[in-house]
């Protein structure tokens, strides 16, 4: 698998860091869209998982579709989630795993005692056998606005 890269710009890196910030102990999670790799908006998700927003996250349908639709409002496409791992290394679980789909970028922030730490991408494998660590690429935002929007 050839390497695969996401820019974000640093209004992005920010939204997706204060997410995982606001939520801690739980975790977060949200949509990125965007086009050609380049996140140009966040979209937050709730955190519905019925086995504890500690240690899980769940996109229902209805969030995706809603993530869907605020991408197609902005001219854009979806790309992948977001979500924060409070006090964990910011590396994909088995869970994560189980619950991924082909095509879209993962991209979780590890939150210690509060603080955001790494930000980390990762792609799963063509044979959905595992993941693979993408490049996150820092750039500026081509997004209209000065600042990405952050939906809820």
């Amino acid at each position: 698998m050839a390497n695969r890269n996401l820019l974000v710009s640093s209004a992005i890196d920010a939204a997706i860091r204060q997410h995982g910030e606001a939520t801690y102990p739980h975790e977060c999670c949200g949509a990125m869209v965007g086009r050609d790799g380049r996140v140009t908006d966040v979209v937050a998700l709730p955190n519905t998982t019925e086995e504890g927003p500690r240690r899980r996250f769940l996109v229902r349908p209805s969030d995706y579709r809603e993530a869907e639709r605020k991408a197609s409002e902005l001219g854009a496409e979806l790309l992948g989630f977001y979500h924060s791992h409070p006090d964990h290394p910011a590396v994909p679980s088995q869970y994560d795993l189980d619950h991924a789909w082909p095509t879209f970028a993962y991209v979780i922030v590890s939150v210690a005692q509060g603080k955001s730490q790494g930000l980390t991408v990762w792609f799963l494998k063509d044979d959905r056998s595992s993941f693979e660590e993408g490049t996150l690429h820092h750039g500026e935002n081509p997004h209209p606005d000065p600042a990405p929007a952050v939906h809820g």
